[in-house]
């Protein structure tokens, strides 16, 4: 085609200019302007406009962080879902939760905390750990979303503001009209240029970005204000009963949840985030609760859909979700993708006790016959970890005691930030049957 084109182009000019002889020299066409690289790219800046400051986006995006008036109901806000007291997660114990034009209609999954997000990358299917050891292939790891789907900050934050069942928007356009009208639509015009509102995709791209950079404002959302970091400084020690159960959390043989959940610094010296950002599949009971699982077809299988696309022919990431971070989930109300657990001990007893008591968790069949990893179609179980505290035969010993789990959870507490001590937190959970609990 480009050599077509170069011809078809030499003919025109021959048309309207004197006969060439043919002994000639014929002059090269002069090549296409490039475009320069930065042009649409998100972070570049524009020439001929002032590169808006780190401070005016954070106030900015933090205005409609808080903005309910952007949603379809006019009452839902980022902040409904990702409350800053309770570690910008769900400030109750619904399992997924409530949005859409009229606030009632269920959300697609548990909405995680925002916090400890600042070193997320985009997902990749073959992920090598920044710990000196650049030969072992992680496998699927990051990307925000449960599933990885949205590759950065801002094009996550797009994603509720247009989703049916969250903040309800029908489009872009929808979005951009309510931002013009906003209070701080003239902030948004002197930070990305007075012609922001003159395409929906503009004001929703602004509207992102001044997203993105609020959500990496570190007082907000990775202060490090934790007990435990106060023990990585120095300043603080571990309780008894916390330090046992940091060793059995650390423990290949017991908790195993270091091999995830990473509990040490960096190389580099940089304080954990408790977690790896690892697609995983751990075969999560199903929760009959939801009104989507009323379908016994339906099943969200996390990293090849059905809400990510991408990877729908890729069967061996069915089941697998990304690994959040264990900083502040004492302050969480639902656990899991799915929110079916509502206690942090029941939530370590799953892991501890999934595979050799499986009635305690999963559902009956007609017949009465336990169907370990309900929620999961039978031709993806192969897909299922079984690394400890996984993988023990059915009727054994769990690889944690009753007292152990409640020494992993007294660690877990100790993740908790500073301005997180007053957050409403799960009660604790006595250890009976979840199956005989769902119904």
């Amino acid at each position: 085609m480009l050599l077509c084109g170069l011809l078809s182009a030499c003919g025109r000019d021959e048309s309207l200019s004197s006969p060439t002889p043919a002994s000639a020299p014929q002059a090269a066409p002069k090549p296409a302007a490039a475009q320069p690289a930065y042009v649409g790219a998100t972070y570049a800046p524009v020439p001929g406009r002032p590169q808006p400051s780190a401070a005016q986006l954070t106030e900015i995006g933090r205005r409609i962080f808080f903005d309910g008036s952007l949603s379809a109901s006019g009452k839902a806000s980022c902040a409904s879902c990702h409350d800053p007291q309770h570690a910008w997660g769900p400030p109750n114990a619904l399992s997924v939760q409530l949005g859409g034009a009229d606030g009632r209609q269920e959300g697609p999954r548990a909405a995680p905390s925002l916090r400890y997000l600042e070193t997320l990358t985009a997902f990749s299917e073959h992920h090598h750990d920044n710990d000196g050891d650049d030969s072992i292939d992680a496998g699927p790891t990051g990307g925000h979303m449960w599933d990885g789907r949205a590759g950065s900050a801002h094009e996550q934050a797009g994603m509720p503001l247009l989703s049916p069942a969250e903040m309800g928007n029908s489009s872009m356009a929808e979005v951009a009209a309510k931002l013009e009208r906003a209070a701080y639509a003239d902030d948004l015009r002197k930070a990305f240029g007075n012609d922001v509102f003159g395409s929906p995709e503009a004001a929703f791209k602004a509207a992102g970005l001044a997203l993105e950079v609020f959500q990496q404002s570190p007082k907000d959302f990775y202060p490090f204000t934790s007990k435990y970091d106060a023990v990585l400084r120095g300043q603080a020690k571990l309780s008894v009963a916390e330090a046992r159960g940091l060793r059995l959390f650390n423990d290949e043989n017991k908790g195993n949840c270091a091999s995830c959940h990473i509990s040490e610094r960096t190389q580099d010296g940089a304080f954990p985030l408790f977690t790896d950002f690892g697609l995983i599949a751990l075969g999560v009971p199903r929760n009959r609760k939801l009104k989507a699982n009323a379908d016994p077809a339906f099943h969200d299988l996390g990293l090849c859909g059905p809400y990510r696309t991408d990877m729908k022919d890729h069967p061996e990431y069915c089941g697998l979700f990304r690994t959040p971070t264990l900083r502040n989930v004492a302050v969480r109300q639902s656990f899991f993708h799915n929110g079916v657990f509502h206690s942090l001990e029941e939530a370590i007893r799953f892991y501890a006790q999934r595979d050799t008591a499986p009635q305690r968790w999963y559902a009956r069949s007609a017949n009465g016959i336990v169907q370990q990893y309900d929620d999961l179609p039978p031709q993806y179980h192969a897909n299922i970890n079984s690394d400890a505290p996984f993988g023990q035969k059915r009727g054994g010993k769990p690889a944690l005691t009753e007292a152990e789990i409640r020494d992993v959870a007294a660690f877990l507490r100790t993740l908790t930030d500073a301005d997180q001590k007053n957050a409403t937190a799960a009660p604790t959970a006595p250890a009976t049957p979840v199956a005989k609990q769902r119904g």
